[in-house]
């Protein structure tokens, strides 16, 4: 147990701390004083009204060399001394004056609590007492003696302190549980208890008293009567966070799971209950549930709405929503977190991968480029910026920023594929056919097991209607492998279509689309099929359902003038 402070005192030697001073004579100074002595004295009075401490110092000292028994110099200089933080020079001059007037209340006081703050325990309690017998009622001095008590160990004269104090003031919970601190420190837990009852008695409602006899009852291995008084505790602090937080785990070791999580509710709506504790109760529910609770969306609700400027409510918000499978509403609450924390690296690789799944390929480029101005040195942001770039048609930003990520890579082979087939998509943007070849068969002999790269390999030189063998012996590959892949039927019908081989391509088309209704690219190549086919009502049909997922100018050509036009590399 910390060590339980009585009172917070300043160590002041001094009744004002600047400008004000206390004229105080000494009872040995002279009836009549000469001239020069008392020129001298006002003149340093003078001085340090004016602030000029350093010249009423000197001033003083002057008087000092006339006359050493004047107590009241001694003061003075005591008091500028402090101003100057000379605290040590201060002392000495304190202790000065009460030796030429010990009985002076000033000094005895001043001294007091100079040995309280040098922690001179003993003559602070000494000089504390003579205090309390010239005043018995000053309750201020009753508080020295009992820090000074207790600071020193002396337990027994701290309680004595503390029960005149309590004479004088009558029953009150503070000092009550002043009390009841230092019995447990002194490892009295029965009178402990008792100063408590005997408080709860004259204030049974007083929320302090209950929260401490409950922390009694944890602290003395008696949790089930601690328990018992939580509600009688929220009920006198309704709101006490932390009570009905030990509450609801009480409510659910019940089985009482409504009772749980409103006093849950209630905790997490509390200021008592810091914004980490509630995020770690949310992330060990979110880590460690297989199904989430629609009531545990309701906590998370709570603590958007008491901390909106906090990144970690909006990024755990993100979590949960992402649990829902609300994956727009969980990108939007993680890009919110990152306004109000963009250094959280965490967060940013969220943001990406989601826009990189969601296909976002404007948002993934401009957030990515941002990241980079953030973690230059993270070689998948410099990816997954070239990905976007590549895919907004910005060939030359992503070859720039390809080239300069892949240096950042070690030890990864399937991600140093990825980087050499994604220099190889800018170079084929670029028609820079050749070099663009040659990155993707150095991708492939780092990861030769990559059926996305053969696959985008294929499709690129399908684009650019170049080494169309090759671009079918990729694809049967990786049909091979993956047979019911949307993505690499349509490009193996792709392949086929640019060879003319129409009918085999329709069938490559057809059994893409029974794997993804929703493809708007497959559904156009099955309109540019079926048009080279002949059947110009079929081709009108495809690509009308095409335009209604995702329209393009080329599609809008096609469908106006009711033709085919390959498309524009």
């Amino acid at each position: 147990m910390n060590k339980f402070i009585l009172y917070n005192f300043v160590f002041l030697f001094l009744l004002a701390a600047c400008g004000g001073t206390k004229e105080l004579a000494g009872k040995n100074s002279p009836v009549v004083p000469n001239n020069t002595y008392i020129e001298t004295f006002h003149e340093g009075v003078r001085l340090k009204l004016t602030g000029r401490i350093e010249e009423a110092i000197g001033k003083f000292q002057k008087c000092l060399i006339i006359r050493q028994d004047d107590d009241a110099v001694y003061y003075a200089l005591s008091e500028l001394e402090l101003m100057l933080d000379n605290k040590a020079a201060s002392a000495e001059y304190i202790k000065k004056a009460a030796e030429i007037d010990p009985d002076n209340t000033w000094y005895i006081q001043e001294l007091a609590y100079m040995y309280l703050n040098q922690k001179d325990y003993s003559n602070a309690i000494k000089n504390f007492d003579k205090l309390t017998k010239k005043e018995p009622r000053n309750i201020d001095w009753l508080y020295g003696t009992a820090q000074a008590a207790m600071e020193s160990g002396n337990l027994t004269k701290c309680i004595e302190a503390m029960n005149k104090i309590e004479d004088k003031m009558g029953l009150n919970p503070q000092i009550s549980l002043q009390k009841y601190s230092i019995y447990m420190e002194a490892g009295k837990q029965d009178e402990a208890f008792n100063e408590l009852a005997k408080a709860r008695e004259v204030f049974p409602n007083e929320a302090s008293l209950i929260g401490t006899t409950v922390d009694y009852y944890y602290q003395t291995g008696q949790p089930d009567k601690a328990a018992n008084m939580l509600e009688e505790l929220v009920k006198a602090d309704p709101g006490n966070g932390r009570a009905h937080l030990a509450l609801a785990d009480v409510y659910r070791k019940e089985g009482d799971e409504i009772k749980a999580f409103e006093s849950l509710k209630m905790a997490f709506k509390s200021d008592d209950v810091d914004v980490d504790t509630k995020m770690g109760i949310l992330i060990k529910v979110h880590e460690t549930s297989y199904k989430i609770d629609p009531e545990i969306y309701e906590l998370v609700d709570i603590v958007v709405e008491k901390y909106p400027k906090e990144a970690k409510a909006h990024s755990i918000n993100g979590d949960y929503l992402l649990s829902a499978k609300k994956d727009d509403e969980a990108l939007a609450a993680y890009k919110r977190a990152l306004e109000f924390d963009a250094n959280t690296y965490p967060i940013w690789n969220q943001v990406l991968i989601m826009e990189y799944q969601q296909g976002k390929n404007e948002e993934l480029y401009q957030d990515s480029k941002r990241c980079l101005e953030l973690f230059p040195t993270i070689g998948t942001v410099y990816l997954l910026n070239g990905v976007s770039a590549n895919q907004t048609k910005r060939y030359s930003e992503a070859f720039e920023v390809l080239t300069v990520g892949q240096e950042m890579i070690y030890n990864d082979k399937p991600i140093r594929a990825e980087f050499l087939g994604q220099l190889g998509e800018a170079s084929f943007g670029l028609k820079e056919y050749t070099q663009g070849k040659e990155y993707y068969k150095k991708a492939l002999e780092v990861d030769p097991n990559s059926q996305l790269l053969k696959n985008n390999y294929a499709y690129r030189l399908a684009n650019a209607n170049m080494d169309l063998d090759l671009a079918e012996s990729l694809c049967k590959q990786v049909v091979l492998r993956a047979p019911n892949e949307s993505q690499f039927l349509d490009t193996y019908g792709w392949v086929l279509f640019q060879k003319k081989e129409y009918s085999k391509a329709k069938t490559e088309f057809e059994s893409a689309y029974a794997n993804n209704t929703t493809d708007e690219t497959v559904m156009e190549h099955l309109g540019d099929v079926y048009f080279k086919l002949k059947d110009l009502e079929k081709a009108l049909i495809w690509w009308e359902r095409a335009k209604a997922i995702k329209s393009n100018d080329l599609l809008d050509k096609k469908i106006a003038d009711k033709q085919y036009y390959a498309p524009q590399l």
